[in-house]
């Protein structure tokens, strides 16, 4: 098992313009609609997962999302990110024509921890959707992300979303989060 790294302060800040400047940029490439480019960010291990939530008593908050192992929204690996992608890019995604229009916001980014290349990440996010002409819908949650340092940049390894809401009003939630 690979150890912690420790970070001196002035690392720690280069890698939080670093983290900070990663998830703008994969923001602006979903905003965009440039879905290849933003797959190929993703890590070959990658798991996507957003589970359900649900409305708990204080006594049982623990069970306020669904384990990783029951249902969720989505539980996917990078092959099934692909058929997402794939879908979206070539307009079989009958949700999603014409397509949305999304802006994507990121705050309270912090680096959690650094096990040998990959550094595990708390956001928060705010997802806002708007499609033909009246239909506008919002998500807001916080979001577990693993990124792997690569030779090339960061890869997302994991992205775990974990919504605001137990009640979803959209029509669809055919976006990545």
């Amino acid at each position: 098992m690979v150890a912690a790294v420790e970070l001196s302060i002035s690392e720690r800040v280069q890698l939080q313009f670093e983290v900070e400047q990663f998830l703008y940029f994969e923001a602006s490439l979903l905003d965009e609609r440039k879905l290849d480019e933003w797959l190929n960010l993703c890590a070959e291990d990658i798991h996507y997962w957003m589970p359900i939530r649900r409305t708990t008593t204080a006594k049982e908050v623990a069970r306020e999302f669904t384990a990783p192992d029951a249902m969720a929204f989505f539980n996917d690996n990078k092959a099934m990110l692909a058929l997402r992608v794939q879908r979206l890019s070539v307009g079989r995604a009958w949700a999603e024509d014409p397509p949305s229009r999304t802006r994507r916001f990121v705050s309270n980014v912090r680096v959690l921890d650094v096990v040998g290349d990959d550094i595990r990440i708390g956001l928060n996010f705010h997802l806002y959707r708007t499609r033909l002409d009246s239909e506008e819908d919002s998500w807001y949650g916080r979001r577990e992300d693993v990124l792997r340092r690569t030779p090339n940049g960061f890869n997302l390894a994991q992205r775990h979303i974990f919504l605001d809401q137990t009640v979803i009003l959209a029509q669809n939630m055919s976006n990545l989060f």
